[in-house]
């Protein structure tokens, strides 16, 4: 066996073992969907329907894990998405005050193309909104936020 492949199995044989080892971590396991609290005064049950497509996975308590939100190192980052992204805006715990100006401002990112984010949509089809339904969407968080 030439001394390349050789160098080729250990490299290999390394990140099999690696990739094994930092499934041990516990970050990212944490799939617990807290209670709905309160939600946003919706305009329209089509708003409501467009944003639990396009933005509950991260901005709600109602996230569906999918089967690789389990596997590191891809669980760390999905994880983090969620805790920032409630932390930032959960309309599974709206604010009895001031849930207006989120609601403005979750327009705002949407019409800014911010929101959703490209890697969510790369990996969530159904995020991708058609240029029709973005505009519903932010015609709808507007008229919520009133």
């Amino acid at each position: 066996m030439s001394r390349t492949v050789k160098i080729a199995l250990w490299i290999v044989v390394i990140l099999i073992v690696g990739f094994g080892l930092i499934q041990l971590v516990p970050y990212g396991r944490d799939h617990t969907n807290p209670p709905v609290t309160s939600e946003p005064a919706w305009d329209s049950p089509q708003t409501k329907a467009l944003a639990q497509k396009a933005c509950f996975d991260c901005h709600s308590n109602e996230t569906v894990w999918p089967g690789y939100s389990s596997i590191a190192p891809g669980s760390w980052l999905i994880y983090r998405d969620v805790v920032e992204g409630r932390g930032n805006l959960n309309f599974s715990e709206w604010p009895a005050v001031g849930g207006g100006g989120l609601m403005a401002a979750a327009a705002q990112k949407v019409a800014e193309g911010e929101m959703p984010p490209l890697q969510y949509k790369l990996a969530h089809s159904g995020a991708r909104l058609s240029d029709a339904e973005k505009q519903q969407l932010i015609a709808g968080f507007k008229a919520s936020a009133q």
